[in-house]
């Protein structure tokens, strides 16, 4: 049966991956919808070859530009914010949100209201808001299936097996581009530097939140509304070779582990077709080749961005939605050359310290932590905070 899929932020490297996965199985999917933030050329030139029925464009300013290269098309376009829900609520099979950052909140839980499975390749919208988009899924009968290759592992491993029989989370992660640099060097630290990742070709956010560590940390939040975990049963384990992408260890001890080539056309294909699977034409895992694979818990003092994931999770309520509204502000201030590498977790750690908690918040209440936590952090780092 060919699954109708929506892709959200098919632009970026998750969306680029996807329509490859796509080309690579005729028939087995059908492409529906597509969106992009303001890529006008690349989503244009997308849906000229895949034929959505509809796509968006969020910053509706250049929905007239889109309009005019779609004309003729029979492709419907939308814009701004709603064109991008209305997208993500079409009929459809799959839903696979790899929109970046806390933007994919409102279109994720459009597509969940649909009751669409959701290929998740946004750990924002679990961390802000977990809490919630467990209880939409659960009354929408939505599924809720990950493509970060850690936890896309970890789900995997747990596949069909009780939650009660538990014991741990491993989430594994290569160390960053930073791993071996010297702490006393990151204040001067380009970024091409930082955007310098040993393995993976990613965007220039999360690039960034590798570096720092800040996607381990955000990913712990993920781990533990995904999987129904404490936070406190999750541990982040540095693995340079990245092979094993995650583990899961049961109380009786066994360890279960999911292994892979290391390309990320694997765990979105795996969302996509779940609960079937399809072949690959990408090259078979060769262990010998590999020799050994290491592991070594990650170093805390030099990546602080870790342990404030796990405060935040303990926190809980509005705190990790403040933890990804202050990295984001943080990040796109690095990225602009507004501050180095340094500010970002002096910066996050005095947003956190100063931010009220409020307990089992609501969606407006996380919207309003999520501005206040940028307008904070923007405001320390301008006045040297």
């Amino acid at each position: 049966m060919t699954k109708r899929v929506v892709i959200l932020g098919s632009t970026g490297s998750i969306g680029q991956n996807a329509l490859r996965v796509v080309a690579e199985h005729p028939g087995a999917f059908e492409v529906v919808g597509l969106t992009a933030h303001a890529s006008v050329e690349a989503l244009a030139r997308q849906a000229l070859a895949v034929r959505p029925r509809r796509v968006a464009i969020g910053d509706a300013a250049q929905a007239g530009a889109l309009a005019q290269r779609l004309a003729g098309s029979g492709i419907a376009v939308e814009a701004g914010p709603d064109g991008v829900a209305a997208v993500a609520a079409m009929d459809a099979d799959v839903v696979l949100v790899a929109i970046t950052g806390a933007a994919a909140l409102s279109p994720a839980l459009a597509a969940i209201r649909r009751g669409r499975t959701i290929a998740l390749a946004n750990k924002e919208t679990m961390v802000i808001a977990g809490r919630l988009m467990r209880a939409e899924a659960a009354q929408h009968q939505a599924a809720l299936v990950p493509v970060d290759s850690e936890h896309c592992a970890i789900f995997q491993c747990l596949d069909g097996k009780p939650r009660r029989h538990v014991q741990r989370l491993m989430l594994t992660g290569s160390g960053g581009p930073l791993k071996d640099v010297p702490l006393e060097r990151f204040d001067a630290l380009s970024r091409e530097e930082v955007l310098n990742h040993p393995r993976w070709r990613m965007g220039p956010k999360i690039s960034v939140d590798s570096a720092t560590m800040m996607n381990k940390g955000l990913e712990v939040i993920e781990a533990r509304w995904l999987f129904d975990v404490p936070a406190s049963q999750v541990e982040v384990l540095i693995h340079p070779e990245a092979v094993v992408h995650s583990m899961v260890e049961f109380i009786d001890g066994s360890v279960l582990a999911q292994l892979g080539v290391t390309d990320m056309r694997i765990p979105i294909q795996h969302a996509l077709t779940y609960p079937d699977r399809l072949p690959t034409s990408l090259p078979a895992l060769d262990l010998a080749a590999i020799g050994r694979l290491t592991f070594e818990r990650p170093d805390r003092a030099k990546f602080p961005c870790l342990s404030f994931g796990y405060a935040a999770a303990e926190a809980d309520g509005t705190a990790p939605a403040v933890l990804n509204a202050a990295n984001e502000a943080c990040v796109q201030a690095f990225l602009d050359g507004q501050i180095p590498l340094t500010t970002i977790p002096r910066t996050i750690e005095a947003v956190l310290a100063h931010h009220r908690v409020a307990p089992s918040p609501a969606l407006d209440d996380v919207v309003a932590a999520d501005r206040w936590a940028r307008d904070e952090a923007a405001r320390r780092w301008r006045n040297g905070a």
